[in-house]
């Protein structure tokens, strides 16, 4: 084949949009793990990490299991866990609020607490919730970035990142947190980067919806997605969210980080498994 032909072949394939798109819009290093509480309602936990090592997840996602656990079950559960070719890629249990002062004291207490948790887990991000809305409150903003600029000077130290989450106001009327718009504002009037926000689309889409616009301008901000259907919180497909449009923008925006799973399977807990995480793949581009 000669040069001149040569060209006009790779001119013609890089014509194909299908060909354009499929290359373009890969997320690379993207790894998938499951909130573990969502299948601990089937099974015990044991047997739930085996079922997402078996649906070939990389990580779990803990919700404080583990401070009920002795040093010794904390270790056994490690070694479990490097058996399985698994981490623990974020965790939450801290239940003092960021956004509420006067659980300034506590929040800062069990926030130090859970990083030895986190560093015996060998987890390098935890989940921080804001706790309750406080009616006739000043100055919850203003509480919730102190609180997490001071967190974030202590996570930086120990290497650990900061998501916070918010929840929907079907789930939790009180909380003052509800939004990621009002997280990404938080987190970008902390200015640090060892926060970022946890995008839960399931919440998200219960109270306030317009998910790819929110998510559009504030990638660089989204430390971690989770992933569930509305209503039912069930397998992505299952409801109303488009997540295929989802997975398709996460790969053009370059989303790079952990995508997990936290629904209530409809199936056999693997077949479930297995199946979500494939059809992520296929739309993210990366099979």
């Amino acid at each position: 084949m000669n040069r001149r032909a040569f060209a006009q072949m790779m001119t013609a394939a890089l014509a194909k949009p299908g060909w354009l798109h499929a290359r373009g819009t890969t997320a690379k290093g993207v790894r998938f793990s499951f909130m573990l509480w969502a299948l601990e309602i089937q099974a015990p936990f044991d047997r739930c990490v085996e079922i997402v090592a078996e649906a070939g997840y990389q990580g779990i996602e803990l919700t404080g299991e583990f401070q009920k656990w002795s040093p010794e079950e904390r270790r056994r559960v490690m070694a479990r866990l490097r058996s399985l070719g698994l981490v623990v890629d974020s965790m939450s249990g801290v239940r003092a609020g960021f956004a509420v002062a006067e659980e300034t004291g506590a929040f800062r207490e069990q926030f130090v607490e859970h990083l030895r948790y986190a560093k015996e887990l060998e987890c390098p991000q935890v989940i921080l919730l804001s706790g309750k809305r406080v009616a006739g409150a000043a100055g919850q903003r203003e509480t919730a970035v102190e609180n997490l600029k001071r967190a974030a000077e202590i996570a930086a130290k120990e290497g650990v990142e900061i998501v916070i989450e918010p929840i929907d106001l079907i789930e939790n009327p009180p909380i003052y947190l509800a939004s990621v718009r009002d997280g990404f504002e938080i987190a970008r009037a902390v200015n640090m980067p060892q926060v970022k926000v946890l995008y839960d689309f399931y919440h998200e889409q219960r109270s306030f919806g317009n998910l790819i616009e929110k998510l559009e301008k504030n990638v660089d901000m989204v430390g971690l997605v989770h992933i569930a259907d509305v209503p039912g919180r069930h397998e992505a497909g299952t409801g109303e969210i488009d997540y295929t449009t989802i997975y398709r923008k996460l790969a053009e925006l370059k989303y790079n980080r952990w995508i997990a799973m936290e629904y209530y399977p409809t199936e056999d807990p693997v077949a479930s498994l297995k199946k979500t995480k494939a059809e992520a793949q296929r739309a993210l581009g990366t099979v």
